[in-house]
């Protein structure tokens, strides 16, 4: 293009629409999945909002999935990845973590914590009250959230005392509303403070619950084998992130990493509670339709680092 050309788009105000367009183009690329909803925090860090976890998605057992996933940045850059541990299947990084953990050195130990698959769970939502965005109230959202959330809902589904009543929060009619409050206490988001309010119905009409919940997202799609790369490509970018020029031999066979440290050992004993307890909802699901067949009838970041990767 001319430089008379560009003072030509100039006097027309075109270059100003082309750029307003290439701007909308952008914010609208950023803004990510907008099936998930997240909650927005003001100046002083804090926010507030109010959601309903809602039942398992028609034909499907349970009201949430969680995914395991890997985030940490090495010499070729950041490794951001789902973990086919996810869907029982052997990935690079636990493979090379069992190996660097074996070795006894504190380094490669403290490589293996900061390079650990962490845990989330989704599940479907409907927000009853976002004073940041009210846009979204009355709208139904896949939610992110980690285990201090998952931990607050298996408290209210198995009460530690006997004066407390344990109730589903997926239930539309005897579950109850989340007061979600979060803050950030020492660098870190906190939800301390969030609880459920008492139990009762979502809304009095039946077919607007129906609505609602014919509105929900398939959860089993995010964990789907076809939603995670191959083997061999985690281990290309495992490899390219890592700097290393060749491919190291793969540890197949089980170590004591399996066991390596009492946080590690928690987590196993976490994971085969939260199994039972998948059991038992798919089983009081199946219960609850038999016995009524006859009527009608469950980080920012990692956006951000997820660009980087992919430079």
């Amino acid at each position: 293009m001319s430089f008379a050309s560009l003072k030509k788009q100039s006097s027309l105000g075109s270059l100003t629409a082309k750029l307003v367009k290439e701007v909308e183009k952008t914010n609208s690329a950023n803004k990510g999945d907008e099936r998930l909803w997240k909650p927005e925090v003001d100046k002083a860090g804090n926010g507030y909002a109010v959601i309903r976890f809602l039942p398992a998605p028609d034909g499907e057992d349970l009201p949430w999935v969680k995914l395991f996933s890997h985030a940490f940045q090495g010499p070729g850059g950041w490794y951001i990845e789902n973990s086919l541990t996810t869907i029982g299947k052997q990935d690079p990084i636990g493979e090379l973590n069992r190996e660097l953990w074996n070795t006894g050195n504190e380094s490669d130990k403290e490589t293996v914590r900061k390079q650990k698959r962490k845990l989330s769970f989704y599940a479907n939502i409907y927000v009853v009250k976002d004073p940041a965005n009210p846009q979204n109230e009355g709208q139904v959202f896949l939610y992110k959230f980690g285990k201090k959330i998952f931990d607050k809902i298996m408290d209210a589904m198995q009460p530690e005392y006997e004066d407390e009543t344990p109730i589903n929060p997926f239930d539309f009619w005897q579950g109850a509303n989340f007061k979600l409050k979060l803050a950030k206490v020492a660098g870190y988001w906190n939800y301390d403070k969030s609880e459920f309010a008492a139990p009762s119905a979502l809304l009095d009409d039946d077919d607007a619950l129906e609505a609602i919940w014919n509105k929900e997202y398939s959860l089993a799609e995010l964990v789907s084998p076809d939603q995670f790369k191959s083997y061999d490509d985690l281990k290309k970018r495992l490899d390219y992130v890592l700097g290393n020029k060749k491919a190291q031999a793969v540890v197949a066979q089980e170590t004591e990493y399996d066991n390596y440290a009492p946080t590690e050992q928690k987590r196993v004993s976490e994971e085969d509670a939260l199994r039972k307890l998948e059991q038992q909802i798919v089983e009081s699901n199946k219960n609850t339709s038999s016995s009524s067949s006859s009527e009608e009838e469950e980080d920012d970041a990692l956006n951000y680092f997820s660009k980087l990767a992919e430079m």
